[in-house]
């Protein structure tokens, strides 16, 4: 692989794109493992600095980065995007977070290799792979979604492009910026939605129903996981649930027979998975976190500002719902 960096890009040039904010040590393991891939073309490194105070734009410089440094205020997950690819040199711009780290040297060529099936490919995404120090929970969760999606290109027929949101929701719809490739002549005509959030599935919906296909690449993984508290789940559910609330207008059911069917699907999954009693305690106590978030962010609308802001892991809050859009149902 080739570094290049105020040069001229090559009309094949390919960029990755990170937005920053104290990315620490996973930020320098990622672009470490950039540095390392097995690819032909020419690469470029661009990082979207909003505001890091532990020296992350100076590392990422350090590792031949190209780095935009914008305020922190003017961060959005749907417009820092944009200007990553507005910014890029690559005729194809591969996404990143800045805790994923590439898992093995052809990463960034598997994914690559997503677009040779079809003209119409504007959209190649990976798989999580959780870091060797992930509990197990998180490591079978991040494995039963992944093999859920069947490796391959996505598309929707003519007659299909106008079918509601709601009917793209889950793995038919799915797409994570976070691990991804962009076609920027597709991006051109298709941008990210500057919204608070899942704004990747957003431009998923939005390419489909444009026409363009998105590719699955199992084997362009990433080591990327979480581990979260108590009150963390709850508002990482928060604002994953608004997120679809916002992009597919679903709102999760909030009847005992639907929250007691989905705990006990989860402690069933746990149970085959040979967990004992206090595993699948620890299990239920999350799984309610997780439904209770679910139930209350894709309602968010609904909620005052402050409480909004109070139940978002990022502290975020949309606009209140209105009398004419709150349809005031108890589904």
């Amino acid at each position: 692989m080739r570094l290049f960096g105020r040069q001229r890009a090559p009309a094949a040039a390919v960029t990755v794109a990170i937005p920053v904010l104290n990315g620490g040590e996973l930020l320098v393991r990622g672009l470490e493992a950039i540095a390392r891939q097995a690819v032909e073309a020419e690469v470029e490194i661009l990082v979207a600095d909003s505001g890091s105070t532990d020296g992350s734009p100076e590392r990422a410089r350090e590792h031949g980065a190209r780095v935009i440094e914008i305020p922190r205020p003017q961060f959005g997950h749907g417009s820092t995007r944009n200007l990553l690819l507005e910014q890029a040199r690559g005729t194809r711009v591969a996404l990143l977070s800045q805790d994923a780290e590439p898992l093995d040297e052809l990463w960034l060529q598997h994914l690559l290799e997503g677009f040779d099936q079809g003209d119409d490919v504007a959209l190649v995404y990976g798989p999580y792979i959780a870091r060797p120090s992930a509990s197990p929970a998180v490591r079978r969760s991040l494995e039963r979604w992944f093999e859920s999606i069947d490796a391959g290109a996505e598309r929707l027929t003519a007659g299909e492009r106008d079918i509601p949101a709601v009917e793209l929701m889950g793995r038919r719809g799915f797409f994570s910026d976070a691990n991804a490739c962009i076609s920027r002549a597709a991006w051109e005509r298709v941008r990210f939605r500057e919204i608070p959030y899942a704004e990747d599935r957003a431009l998923a919906l939005d390419m489909l129903r444009a026409g363009y296909a998105k590719v699955y690449e199992p084997r362009a993984g990433v080591l990327h996981s979480h581990e979260y508290g108590s009150l963390q789940r709850f508002q990482r559910a928060f604002d994953e649930w608004r997120g679809l609330a916002e992009v597919y207008d679903w709102r999760e059911p909030a009847s005992p027979r639907h929250l007691v069917s989905e705990l006990r699907g989860e402690l069933g999954a746990r149970r085959r998975d040979g967990a004992g009693p206090l595993s699948l305690a620890a299990a239920a106590a999350d799984r309610s976190l997780t439904l209770a978030g679910a139930v209350l962010g894709s309602r968010a609308r609904r909620l005052p500002a402050a409480m909004q802001r109070r139940c978002s892991l990022e502290g975020t809050a949309t606009a209140t719902a209105t009398a004419t859009d709150d349809r005031g149902d108890a589904s």
